[in-house]
């Protein structure tokens, strides 16, 4: 018989009553996935987080892949966009953001120097498109339709494909042999190109090549016009015509002062290229101030680098041996008004960038077709005509006219086609709610600044029209690309894994992330509290 004490102490039912002592859980955790700001920042709706994942990775091609799954064009768009991205990215609120653009157009020329090649569609329709404009929104909507499986035909009244990409953008910002390198895979997947091919009667032509579908993307190659009397019309040329005659390899005489009579990016293209061409004067002349300039502060910068003058608030009232420039001011609301005082401006040649006008004269003999102007009426969502089965896009339609823009119109308008032809309505995917820095524990990230492109030096840069900012190193792109802190996406860091004080959290291996055993879990929000990139949230119990 045991001689050890008994424990009489009656042992508690902890399910039953109010005696209950257990803890009791409220909320609980949830995974989640949220939209990081350089993906929503994205006029071509590229998904940047999960390529700069895939290069964290060491998949680079993969990384290409997954980047034109959107955008077929990354070495272009790596050095002509104007990066909003950017502007979007939270890192910029630690420390600077990530260099998006650099790593796009690494991952761009990486392609090209690999021989990367896009994948061929897995079923051909039967349906064909006509594209007409090979500028960014046509050659985008061609490659996004040949992907889907439809037949694509693209009409283009230039000499070679490109549009304002190669006969607007000068080269030492974009050089030819990458365009061609980047058009050259549309050949391969089967786009057919139709150059010195303008169209006069759409609906025939239309009829003519039987096609099911058509998207009228001209872009925007007449330039605006400005009455200023002048005794020399020779002296006085337009932006637009400037730049394609440079860029088709011409070298027009323009004397040794220049000025450039605008405030946007074609100016600072046009002012800039005065430089190359000889110019030791080159000036921006602008009606407003410097802060209500339309130019991309990258290029204002750049042009003032290479020497290039700003001369502001002043209009251009008449040119004769000088020009005749009226000193303007800024009324109550900001506006530009003449003062009625007088200066002199001494130059050789005066080029006009006072904006574009798309070429869409060919569209009014349609019956029904409505317009804005110089721009196609066209409905938001579908951007499709008041005509069924024409849609438009890019320079064509309502919208900002950069590179960017016009490649997302092109990858929108592909889709809304393919469901048309399809007789289908396009429901686009709900977006999930976009994610702050304030959200987000960025102690785990540490401090690493962004290491700057290297540019040639500003004296060396207007001797020719060579490429001004050279691309990373294979090290330099991995180390932009670490520095994303994958806004509102697990990226797998085990934070979670190893905080959780009940083992709640199972590790599903490499890429599959993880998932919470509810039956440990007590809801205590560890998980939650360090997560760094705000990929879990609490949710009361119950809720789903």
């Amino acid at each position: 018989m045991s001689t050890e004490p008994r424990d009489m102490t009656p042992q508690p039912d902890l399910s039953q009553g109010k005696g209950r002592v257990a803890p009791v859980r409220s909320r609980r955790p949830i995974y989640l996935d949220m939209l990081p700001p350089c993906n929503a920042g994205c006029p071509a709706g590229e998904n940047i987080q999960e390529w700069l994942r895939l290069i964290k990775v060491g998949e680079a091609e993969a990384a290409w892949r997954q980047l034109v799954a959107d955008n077929p064009f990354p070495a272009v768009h790596g050095r002509v966009c104007y990066h909003p991205c950017e502007t979007a990215c939270n890192r910029g609120g630690l420390d600077s953001s990530v260099s998006i653009h650099s790593v796009e157009r690494y991952l761009g020329d990486l392609a090209i120097e690999k021989g990367w090649q896009y994948p061929k569609p897995r079923r051909q329709s039967g349906r064909r498109v006509m594209v007409i404009g090979s500028g960014p929104a046509g050659l985008s909507a061609a490659y996004h339709l040949a992907r889907l499986g439809h037949e694509v035909e693209i009409f283009d009244a230039g000499d070679e494909p490109g549009g304002m990409m190669r006969y607007g953008i000068p080269e030492y910002r974009l050089p030819r042999s990458v365009l061609d390198a980047e058009l050259g895979r549309l050949v391969e997947l089967g786009v057919v190109f139709h150059q010195n091919s303008p169209i006069k009667d759409l609906l025939k032509a239309q009829a003519d090549g039987g096609f099911d579908a058509v998207f009228v993307a001209v872009g925007a190659h007449i330039s605006k016009r400005v009455d200023i009397p002048t005794a020399d019309a020779s002296h006085v040329v337009d932006a637009v015509s400037f730049l394609r005659d440079v860029a088709s390899g011409e070298r027009p005489k323009i004397g040794r002062r220049v000025a450039v009579y605008g405030g946007g990016n074609t100016a600072m293209d046009a002012a800039r290229v005065a430089r190359r061409l000889g110019a030791e004067e080159s000036v921006v002349v602008y009606r407003r101030t410097e802060a209500q300039m339309p130019a991309n502060e990258e290029e204002r910068e750049g042009a003032e680098a290479e020497g290039v003058k700003m001369n502001w608030l002043r209009t251009i009232t008449s040119v004769d041996d000088d020009i005749t420039v009226e000193i303007m001011e800024l009324d109550d609301e900001g506006r530009a008004v003449g003062t009625g005082r007088f200066e002199k401006l001494a130059a050789d040649t005066v080029i006009l960038a006072l904006g574009q006008r798309a070429d869409t004269h060919f569209l009014h003999a349609i019956p029904g077709m409505s317009f804005n102007d110089d721009v196609v009426d066209v409905d938001p969502n579908t951007l499709m005509t008041a005509v069924p089965g024409i849609f438009a896009g890019g320079d064509a339609v309502p919208s900002d006219r950069t590179v960017t823009i016009g490649t997302g119109h092109g990858k929108k308008a592909a889709r809304r086609i393919d469901a048309w032809l399809n007789s289908e309505e396009w429901i686009p995917a709900p977006k999930h709610p976009m994610v702050s820095l304030d959200q987000m524990n960025v102690w785990y990230f540490g401090d690493h600044a962004r290491r700057q492109q290297p540019e040639v030096d500003t004296d060396e840069r207007v001797e020719s029209f060579g490429e001004i900012v050279a691309g990373l190193t294979d090290e330099e792109a991995q180390f932009e690309a670490r520095r994303c802190l994958s806004c509102g996406n697990c990226f797998e860091c085990d934070g979670c894994f190893g905080a959780c004080p009940e083992d709640a959290v199972i590790k599903l291996g490499k890429g599959h992330r993880y998932r919470f055993d509810y039956e440990k879990c007590t809801g205590c929000a560890t998980c939650f509290e360090q997560c760094p990139v705000h990929a879990i949230e609490m949710i009361a119990e119950g809720q789903r």
